[in-house]
């Protein structure tokens, strides 16, 4: 009960209450209280209410709705691609590994590739989950089912990893991450593992660096078994380790086992270096390091000229070292039976490398005819067919990077955030200066990009 307006005047001026006055009155919102039925049970007739008289007139009521039961996906199978080309060359790209590490073969039967590179784990993650039995079982299968040979495999490490720096606890971080990719890749059947030097992050000379590069990798033989290191060549930053050939020179020299270093030439990043002819890149390559440490290959063109030290990745035929050059890689002969892989842009395509592929592979069959011809400029009689290839590049990448640009014009926004968050964090995590950071920011996004 609240006392009534009235009665708080008539107490605030002091004069007393007359007989009409009410001093209370109930809450507004005050349930009524509940009657008990004073009527004996034989009494009360109970009737059916509306919704029992519109359920007896619609007939029964709805049944709950079945949980929708998950489809299956046939399992993927050799036949279900088209038969990949036979050929020394062995050409391929670097696939995804969403959904498991044994996706990775399916994704690169899907674009014909007789190569293919791949994430171990999360290239952004200091730590991932460990590998399950069940991994490891079906993709020892899939490759030999899909007739994949561990020496055309060539894993990428993580971006994270700086084996060069001079800080102890940042190096020993490194180290850890590193041994991990390379006991899975022991655990997979893999025979080799290609990475980034390093880095002095402006704090060491590049001798230093290079001899605690050579250290790790020291160590690490020792803490596995079987893989294969092979260090990439970088493109020219200037606290980055491996731009220069004669600096892969001295990390092999201060490595103990040399069966177990070797190297990884990419097209893009020697261009951006040295700028100049892939037939006197191999010939000084040969001269201070040895054609017989060449486990692989990074095939990509380049966005930037010759001799712009910037990594900047660009689709077969379209950079700077234009399609002839793609056609004398694959007509020497030295170049065979090793990984040749496409780390090219995609633009969320896998239609863009399966065409690459079968450029490439159409241009290994004509220097499989012809051989080795010298300088790219020795080249012209062979323009039609390049031009016809060229054509079918340009075209699949018209197609692609058009549809892209049209789906992505609502998201940029919230990609760029994201992109520009991960950035961050890799900058956070590695400490690496921006200059040496961008040298494989290109590499990064192509390879990722199914990857994620």
């Amino acid at each position: 009960m609240v006392q009534t307006r009235r009665a708080t005047q008539l107490a605030a001026k002091g004069e007393p209450l007359t007989k009409g006055d009410h001093t209370s009155r109930p809450f507004k919102r005050a349930k009524k209280e509940h009657q008990p039925d004073e009527r004996p049970p034989s009494a009360v007739v109970t009737e059916p209410n509306d919704l029992e008289q519109n359920s007896a007139v619609a007939g029964p009521t709805k049944q709950p709705r079945k949980a929708r039961q998950k489809k299956e996906h046939a399992i993927p199978k050799p036949s279900d691609f088209a038969p990949r080309v036979s050929s020394a060359w062995k050409v391929g790209a670097h696939v995804s590994a969403a959904g498991g590490v044994e996706n990775t073969i399916v994704n690169a039967a899907r674009v014909g590739a007789n190569a293919f590179a791949l994430f171990v784990k999360s290239q952004r993650k200091w730590s991932s989950p460990p590998l399950t039995d069940e991994n490891v079982a079906s993709f020892k299968a899939r490759m030999n089912e899909f007739g994949y040979d561990p020496k055309y495999i060539l894993p990428h490490g993580s971006y994270l990893v700086n084996l060069g720096n001079p800080d102890e606890a940042k190096r020993e971080k490194s180290y850890d991450c590193f041994l991990d990719d390379l006991r899975r890749c022991e655990r997979l059947g893999l025979m080799f593992y290609n990475f980034h030097p390093g880095s002095t992050v402006g704090n060491a000379t590049k001798e230093e660096s290079i001899s605690l590069i050579a250290e790790c990798l020291n160590r690490v033989h020792k803490d596995t078994s079987s893989v294969i290191t092979v260090i990439e060549n970088m493109s020219g930053a200037k606290n980055i380790i491996g731009s220069q050939f004669t600096e892969l020179r001295d990390i092999i020299e201060q490595v103990d086992d040399k069966s177990r270093v070797g190297v990884c030439l990419d097209t893009c990043k020697y261009l951006a270096q040295y700028g100049t002819t892939y037939v006197s890149i191999v010939a000084t390559f040969d001269e201070q390091v040895g054609l017989s440490y060449l486990r692989g290959m990074h095939l990509n063109d380049s966005k930037t000229p010759l001799g712009s030290k910037k990594d900047r990745h660009e689709n077969i035929g379209l950079g700077t070292l234009k399609l002839p050059a793609f056609l004398t890689i694959l007509s020497d002969p030295r170049v065979q039976n090793i990984p040749l892989i496409l780390e090219t842009p995609t633009f969320e395509a896998m239609e863009v490398w399966e065409c690459e592929i079968k450029v490439l592979n159409a241009l290994s069959e004509v220097g499989a005819t012809s051989g080795a011809s010298g300088e790219e400029e020795n080249l012209a009689e062979r323009e039609d067919i390049l031009n016809d290839k060229l054509g079918d590049i340009r075209s699949v990448i018209r197609e692609y990077r058009d549809h892209k640009e049209k789906v992505g014009k609502k998201s940029t926004s919230g990609r760029n955030t994201s992109k520009s968050k991960a950035r961050t964090r890799k900058r956070d995590a590695t400490d690496v200066e921006e200059e040496d950071e961008a040298n494989s920011s290109d590499d990064a996004q192509s390879c990722t990009e199914h990857s994620e």
